[in-house]
């Protein structure tokens, strides 16, 4: 059995996991929904106090080489953090941030990491096709239009990805324009509509930054599940009908043991996936294929129990001032983004059959 992974023991990386998660424990604090509830509907999307802890944390240097500032951590630990995130509903787009940071030149790289600039990728274009693409970068400038940016108010610069390659532009930039639109989670997406606006290429491989960001997005979505069933089991050892805790009639353990094995299954499937990324050696279409079948399982999953929760919590489930509640929100305008789980069926299906049609050839 192979005991190394990226270059490091096995017993080191669950080293470097247990200290993320350590240092996400304010994410674990009693009080964390209380404070989640306050940034609702504000702008531009993040508290000072979650956007100091991210810097303060070091977490966006988490994927650089040591040369560049950062700590050069592989998938697994990025995983760990991002489900640490999806617990305490940290925004979204910080998981985007961590994976697009090693594309950034290194004076936009040493402002976002001292916390002067955000920057935020915008990738798509068209409900329900993240490939579809129509921005086009020429002679430094980009004209088009990118919808559903996560958090869009909260950029100072965003990662633009063109036909053409992608390019960071500033959130001030002449000929870009931006309007937001509330989301029943208290979140917003926003909309760039670019005109001739100024932008500066970078280099890397964009295509599999987003693959990995696929990944994280898909561990920030188990993270979310975890805590929605955490809060259903408390709720149903102290819910009481007929003088019993509701915990004890059969029929919901059953459908607690469905949660469980949903998200159980879902995290071994983020662990694989990871380690495969990681190998340098791996086939980029097999990656494609285990990264479109983690995140079409985990945007189910989530679903699944974040709509179960609520349920078993009966019509408090559905109120505001009711924790589970605000997990199934988050639910309902994540589970989607970067592709849906039938998006991502339909990609793993054909990848599958170019894969076995080269096999029969």
């Amino acid at each position: 059995m192979n005991d190394q992974v990226s270059g490091i023991s096995l017993e080191a990386q669950e080293e470097n996991v247990r200290m993320i998660r350590e240092s996400a424990g304010f994410l674990r604090a009693p009080d964390r929904m209380a404070a989640v509830r306050a940034a609702r509907h504000i702008m531009p999307g993040i508290t000072p106090a979650d956007r100091d802890a991210v810097v303060s944390m070091g977490w966006l240097g988490m994927r650089l080489p040591e040369e560049r500032g950062g700590v050069g951590f592989g998938l697994a630990e990025f995983c760990a953090l991002s489900e640490e995130l999806g617990r305490g509903l940290l925004p979204e787009f910080v998981v985007q941030a961590m994976a697009i940071a090693p594309l950034l030149p290194d004076a936009v790289l040493e402002q976002a990491l001292s916390g002067e600039r955000i920057v935020i990728p915008a990738w798509n274009e068209k409900l329900g096709d993240p490939d579809h693409v129509e921005a086009a970068l020429t002679g430094g400038a980009i004209t088009g239009t990118k919808r559903f940016v996560l958090t869009a108010a909260a950029a100072d610069s965003f990662l633009v990805t063109t036909a053409g390659g992608a390019a960071l532009v500033d959130a001030g930039a002449s000929g870009l324009s931006l309007s937001t639109l509330a989301l029943q989670d208290g979140g917003h997406f926003g909309e760039l509509a670019l005109e001739n606006a100024a932008a500066t290429p970078v280099e890397g491989d964009v295509a599999r930054t987003r693959e990995e960001a696929m990944l994280g997005m898909s561990a920030y979505l188990l993270g979310m599940a975890e805590r929605t069933f955490e809060i259903t089991k408390e709720y149903l050892a102290v819910r009481e009908q007929f003088n019993r805790p509701i915990g004890s009639f059969q029929a919901l353990q059953h459908r607690m043991v469905d949660m469980y094995l949903q998200i159980e299954l879902t995290r071994a499937a983020i662990g694989k996936t990871a380690r495969l990324l990681d190998d340098a050696e791996a086939d980029r279409e097999e990656c494609l294929r285990a990264v479109s079948r983690t995140k079409a399982r985990a945007s189910d999953m989530v679903l699944l129990v974040t709509r179960e929760g609520v349920q078993m919590h009966g019509g408090m489930g559905y109120t505001d001032d009711c924790d589970v509640g605000l997990f199934l929100r988050k639910a309902m305008i994540v589970a989607t983004g970067h592709g849906s789980a039938g998006w991502h069926r339909r990609r793993y299906a054909r990848l599958a059959d170019l894969a076995n049609n080269r096999l029969a050839a």
